[in-house]
């Protein structure tokens, strides 16, 4: 372990100290539930009422455990995980990997920016077409010339609209009692509309990007500690991976919370009212009615931009560790343009390629939709090799995944796996 020392993080107090080490846990936590995310689960709630509410709980400790097994990564070898795969697999295995993010990425980017522009225009009344390069442009000058870490600790608190929808849900006075039974006893059905409901809450929970980017941001918090050289990062402590723990414990939790909410809230609202298909912001938004009355359109379009403020430069920043960590260029958020050239411009393509995909002009909550089923589709795969390299003792030494997580890991993996499969079963 690094002789540099770490921020002291351990106070006496445990209030303070809980909130001292919230970080790379709690962001990715926050940007699982991106505008994707919202449409999906919002989609979910209204076309299929309660059917899905079980899923929150269901995957909360799978989500858990694969974002904890990524970090663990980043902590102990000092590396994200492409520079990992690099460095002990065959580079097939590795291109295939980087391709797969990049598609799920660039696309996750697109339909991001479309739903931002789409309830910006219910707002404004402003084309999607002029405000989708205004929100790529914002993004790109925010990351590359700002300090991400800042950046994301101001907009964090926009998602905090989110729970908007617990305070929805409540007011629209469901049957609790139907509602317990829903959560904690599955009905599962075998048709196309279930399952392709099922992979794309799967694939906007458990997604792709997350994986890469919980990894180096693991290590980019390392190197913002001083620990700036390979030697220096590699190993971690029992309080390091302790604190990780408790991090992303704590984002998946309020992410998944987030995420059942959203799903009550238009499953009471929306689907009852016989408005099971949703095509537009507006329709998405009629679920905040019982809280927020015409203001509802204001807290959903505050809650969509916030999300991809935040979500739009981990999706291009994880494809960029990706790439730089794929030809072994310098990597990092904290790099000035110069120094970070090549870094930078990976970021400023996938951006612009989600931009170029938006002139499609596909209806901007399916493509949101679409994107997750996609995420969903892909996952399985990159969550193969995330366990390959978590249990690899050559990798991680005495922090091989022990019996818990190993087991909760290829859990998540068989799931995601049998989702697809069933998709593709259904879709015929």
């Amino acid at each position: 372990m690094s002789d540099t020392p770490a921020i002291d993080r351990h106070s006496h107090n445990p209030l303070v100290r809980y909130f001292r080490i919230l970080g790379p846990g709690l962001i990715t936590g926050a940007s699982d539930d991106d505008p994707s995310g919202i449409a999906t689960y919002a989609v979910a709630g209204a076309a299929l009422g309660l059917g899905m509410l079980w899923t929150a709980p269901a995957t909360l400790p799978l989500m858990a455990a694969v974002q904890l097994i990524c970090a663990r990564i980043g902590l102990v070898t000092g590396r994200g995980l492409a520079g990992v795969i690099r460095g002990r697999y065959p580079r097939p295995l590795l291109y295939a990997a980087c391709l797969l993010l990049l598609v799920a990425n660039v696309f996750n980017i697109a339909a991001d920016l479309a739903g931002m522009a789409d309830a910006s225009q219910m707002l404004t009344g402003v084309p999607s077409l002029l405000s989708i390069p205004v929100f790529g442009a914002l993004i790109l000058l925010a990351t590359v010339y700002l300090s991400y870490p800042r950046f994301a600790r101001y907009l964090k608190w926009l998602t905090a609209v989110l729970l908007a929808y617990v305070l929805a849900a409540f007011l629209a006075r469901p049957n609790w009692w139907h509602v317990a039974l829903a959560t904690f006893t599955p009905r599962l059905a075998w048709d196309s509309t279930y399952i392709t409901t099922l992979v794309g809450v799967l694939g906007t929970t458990i997604s792709p990007y997350l994986f890469f980017w919980q990894a180096s941001h693991e290590v980019e918090q390392e190197k913002a500690q001083g620990r700036r050289t390979l030697a220096q990062r590699r190993g971690a402590t029992a309080h390091e991976l302790a604190d990780a723990r408790l991090d992303v414990f704590t984002g998946m939790f309020f992410s998944n919370v987030a995420m059942f909410f959203i799903m009550l809230a238009t499953a009471v609202t929306l689907h009852p009212a016989g408005r099971t298909e949703i095509e537009t912001s507006r329709q998405a938004a009629e679920a905040l009615r019982p809280l927020a009355g015409d203001l509802a359109y204001v807290l959903f379009a505050l809650g969509l931009i916030g999300t991809g403020l935040l979500a739009i430069p981990v999706l291009a920043g994880s494809a960029s560790f990706a790439v730089a960590e794929v030809f072994g260029w310098r990597s990092g958020l904290d790099l000035t343009p110069r120094r970070g050239r090549r870094f930078y411009l990976v970021f400023a393509g996938a951006v612009a390629a989600g931009m170029l995909l938006d002139l499609a002009g596909t209806n901007p909550i399916r493509m949101l939709f679409v994107c997750a089923v996609l995420n969903g589709l892909l996952a399985p795969p990159l969550l193969f090799l995330v366990m390959l390299v978590s249990r690899n003792r050559a990798i991680m030494g005495e922090h091989a995944n022990g019996p818990w997580l190993n087991g909760l890991g290829w859990t998540a993996t068989a799931v995601m796996s049998l989702a697809a499969l069933a998709f593709f079963a259904t879709a015929w």
